[in-house]
Parts: structure tokens; sequence; C-alpha cells
């Protein structure tokens, strides 16, 4: 493994943030992309952290991302509202509409906030940890441009979209579940290439529709569960395309150069736990359920059993102590970039 620095996460923000305004953001929406990337790094979630930095500055250049994007929100019904990006950065978009979900559950009990046409939207657990922070139950699907197999086909079908549920404890961590419907991310893919280590068995095709465990070979990872997995991204695309009109798939397959084009769409939900129950008595549920899944007897008596959400969240008070770990190449590429922008490079980085 190559030798990591140890990086503030002060330090980290401070250098993303001022990329982010020097390629045409306000001071506001490149503070928001800082905040989503770092905390993703901070909870251990590399892949969607600053990694992520020269892909999004990158989609500016193309024309794919708009750093200065005309963001509405349209509340169709109490409860139900829809987002339109304008291609807004992912972190932009989905800090939008998941205060927008969260206001309207606090008078209808709960909301449904669809998200029109943004691009990579991040670590989604992100969003659905914020409505978590104001003591309501968080969910989130992103819908995005395929780049996982389908059961029975060899090449790109459905996109590797996320789903999201968070769920405020007692005692215990946020109980925050974070998962990609792909057996593997590309981001985790571009690690295991980094790191020259291999793929696990079963978790990628290579570019003539084998199973391949090189990541240097490895184009379109594989969906989790087989059919199960396939399926759940299938309907996370009819639910978040479908009901913002706006078809990722069907464009995709269709064979136009507008349908190869980088875009997501996502659904985030705030559910007001007080108009179900008080929120102490939910919070006192989710600390009993914890405790009974870790008090099971464990296969390896070495090995703790976790919950969703447990081991990022301790990476996190970790990391926020000591320091984001980053590689000399990753440093080398966001310095680069600060250059060839004119972005300042805070001290130590």
């Amino acid at each position: 493994m190559p030798p990591k620095t140890l990086i503030s996460h002060q330090s980290l923000r401070e250098l993303v943030s001022g990329l982010f305004v020097a390629a045409g953001t306000s001071r506001e929406h490149a503070d928001t992309v800082a905040d989503v990337l770092v905390w993703a790094n901070l909870r251990g979630v590399d892949s969607h952290g600053v990694s992520r930095v020269p892909r999004y500055l990158e989609l500016f250049d193309k024309g794919e991302a708009n750093p200065k994007p005309a963001i509405t929100v349209e509340q169709l019904r109490s409860a139900v509202a829809i987002v339109d990006a304008d291609a807004a950065p992912g972190p932009v978009a989905l800090t939008t509409a998941m205060h927008q979900a969260v206001s309207m559950a606090r008078s209808a009990g709960i909301a449904w906030v669809a998200v029109r046409g943004t691009v990579h939207t991040g670590a989604i657990g992100y969003y659905t940890d914020c409505a978590a922070q104001y003591g309501m139950a968080g969910l989130g699907i992103v819908a995005g441009v395929p780049n996982m197999a389908y059961p029975g086909s060899t090449s790109a079908a459905v996109a590797t979209s996320p789903l999201s549920v968070a769920l405020p404890a007692g005692k215990h961590p946020t109980v925050l579940l974070d998962m990609a419907t792909a057996v593997i991310a590309l981001g985790r893919i571009a690690q295991y290439k980094a790191s020259g280590t291999p793929l696990p068995a079963g978790s990628a095709l290579a570019a003539d529709g084998t199973e391949t465990t090189d990541a240097a070979l490895a184009k379109v990872p594989l969906p989790v569960g087989g059919a199960k997995g396939a399926g759940m991204s299938l309907v996370f695309e009819l639910l978040a395309s479908g009901l913002t009109a706006n078809p990722i798939v069907s464009s995709f397959h269709g064979g136009t150069p507008e349908g190869k084009r980088h875009r997501q769409n996502a659904v985030l939900v705030a559910v007001d736990i007080s108009a179900f129950t008080p929120v102490e008595q939910f919070r006192s549920v989710v600390d009993e359920t914890v405790d009974a899944i870790k008090g099971l007897p464990s296969t390896d008596p070495n090995r703790e059993i976790l919950v969703p959400g447990e081991r990022g969240s301790r990476t996190f008070n970790e990391r926020l102590t000591n320091g984001i770990p980053l590689t000399e190449k990753l440093l080398g590429n966001l310095r680069a970039e600060a250059e060839k922008l004119g972005a300042p490079v805070p001290a130590g980085l």
C-alpha cells in the first residue's frame, strides 16, 4: 500500500472549497461540496471523498455540470416537491432537497422530494444523516447512467444506484445504511487498481463480458445478490427518473450522444418520527434492537458484531482527531488542480 499523509479535515475543507470557488461556484455551494466530500473521507468512505474532486471539475469543463446553477424547488403538494438541479453538483442539489424534505415533514409528518438532473451525488448517507440529526428518519435513492451489469447481459445495463437509510439512536450512533446495488462501486475499483490489489471474486466484468479480479481490466461491476441488486437498481431508476420525467436508462440504451451524458436523479424522504411516536421512545427502540444484535453469539469471539454505520462513526471520530489519510498521489492531484485554477493551498498541504 502506498504511504499516506494525515491531513486535518479543516485544511481539506478549505482546499476543496477554494478549488470550487476558483472553478466558478459560489462560496456557499463550494462549502457544501467540501462538507459532503470531506464527510465521506471522515467516515472512511474514501472512494466518495476528495478523490472525486478532479472528476467534479472535469464535469464543469465538459459542460455536464453547472457551476452556477439556477436551482428551483417546486412544492407540488404539502409533502411532495421536485428540485430541478440545473446540472448542479450532487452535493448542492441533494442538500437542498433534504433541507426541503425536513422542512415539509415538520408539518406533514413525512415528505418526498425528487431531484431532477444533477450530477454525481457523493455519499448519499450524508443527506439521510442530515435528517437523523433533526430527529427524523431519512431515506435516499439515486438513479444514474448505466455502469453495472444486469443478469444475463455482458455490458453496462443499469446503474450502481445507492440506497441509504438513517435512523436516530440514543446511546448508540445513528444507524446509517449506505450501500450501492453493486458488489463493488466504481470508486472502490479505482482504489484497488491504484493499490495493485486483486478484486474480490464475482465483483466485476472485463470489457469482453467475462468476470475478472484484475482491477486494471474491470469495467463493469456486478449487481449485489445478482437479480436482487439489479432489480433494486431498476426500480430506483423507475422511481427517481420516472417521477421527474427525466429517464436515464432508456435514453442511455437509445444510442444517442445525449443518452450517454452524465446525469443523475434522486429521491430523498424525511419522516418526522414524532408524528408516529415520541422521538425518545423511538431512540430507545433503536438502542434496544442494536443491543440485541450486538449481543448475539459470535462466530468469532475476537470479532465484534457491527450494525450499519457503526464502523463509519468510529472512523469519523478517529479521523476527526488524528487527520484524514491521503496518498501523495492524490495530494499531488489536488495541488495540481489548485495550481491550474489559481486556488489557494492551505499551509501544510
